[in-house]
């Protein structure tokens, strides 16, 4: 199996189980303004309690025990509803928040300072072997619901916004909506700068909605221009109203 250190994706060097648990609790404070304490973030949030059973499992995937990683894996999506295939490769400081109907498929890779929202899919789309998962850069944000499908790579610092569905590459620090999922914004626009992820999701950009407005502002300029238009014609069309000279009588 691939080794963490060897992937190009952004990631530090090998870490330690621990410290990598460690670090997927500590990040949490930073990503969720709910966050209130380590003890509660161990015992209440179920992606962290999905990381740390992946965690495990991918330590016995690499070790070749595939048996118990797999059944690890089940117990973890058992009880937290979020499928994380053993073999996937994740990096430090991984939060899904909420933690629920995420999947991650077997030959996705994921860089440091990854955030998921529910419902979101690493998915693959071939049966064939080998790489046929996505791989998530370091920084990336996806949103609630959103796919990311095939062997394709999302670049460092994007976000994808809710419910898109992302089926090609998309290069550093882009902003991506829609189905298919299209390149809007530069995060470098978007993005905070104090450190903290960037929970404005009502300010995603909406590339239809501003495409609608434009031809509506089109339409009532044409529908003023045109009104200006009838009112001239009438105008020059309209009869002379002073009467015509009389015949001067013999």
């Amino acid at each position: 199996m691939t080794d963490i250190a060897a992937l190009n994706i952004g990631m530090e060097k090998p870490m330690s189980l621990l410290s990598a648990i460690a670090d997927d609790i500590a990040c949490v404070r930073a990503r969720d303004p709910a966050a209130r304490g380590r003890l509660e973030i161990l015992l209440t949030y179920p992606g962290v309690h999905a990381i740390i059973c992946h965690r495990i499992a991918n330590r016995l995937w690499r070790a070749g025990l595939r048996f118990p990683a797999r059944f690890l894996s089940w117990f973890g999506r058992f009880l937290t509803n979020v499928d994380i295939h053993p073999g996937a490769t994740i990096g430090r400081r991984f939060f899904i928040d909420h933690g629920a109907g995420v999947v991650i498929g077997e030959t996705a890779e994921v860089g440091d300072d990854v955030t998921l929202y529910h419902g979101v899919t690493l998915g693959g789309v071939s049966w064939s072997a080998g790489k046929r998962h996505p791989t998530l850069q370091s920084g990336v944000l996806v949103g609630a619901g959103a796919k990311i499908l095939g062997p394709i790579t999302v670049g460092a610092g994007c976000r994808i916004g809710a419910n898109s569905v992302v089926i090609e590459d998309v290069p550093p620090g882009m902003t991506v909506v829609g189905i298919p999922g299209r390149i809007v914004q530069p995060a470098g626009e978007r993005r905070r700068r104090d450190g903290r992820i960037d929970l404005e999701h009502h300010l995603m950009p909406d590339p239809v909605g501003e495409a609608i407005a434009t031809l509506l502002d089109r339409i009532d300029f044409l529908e003023v221009r045109q009104a200006h238009l009838a009112r001239k014609l009438a105008a020059f069309e309209t009869p002379s109203t002073t009467p015509p000279d009389e015949e001067t009588p013999p």
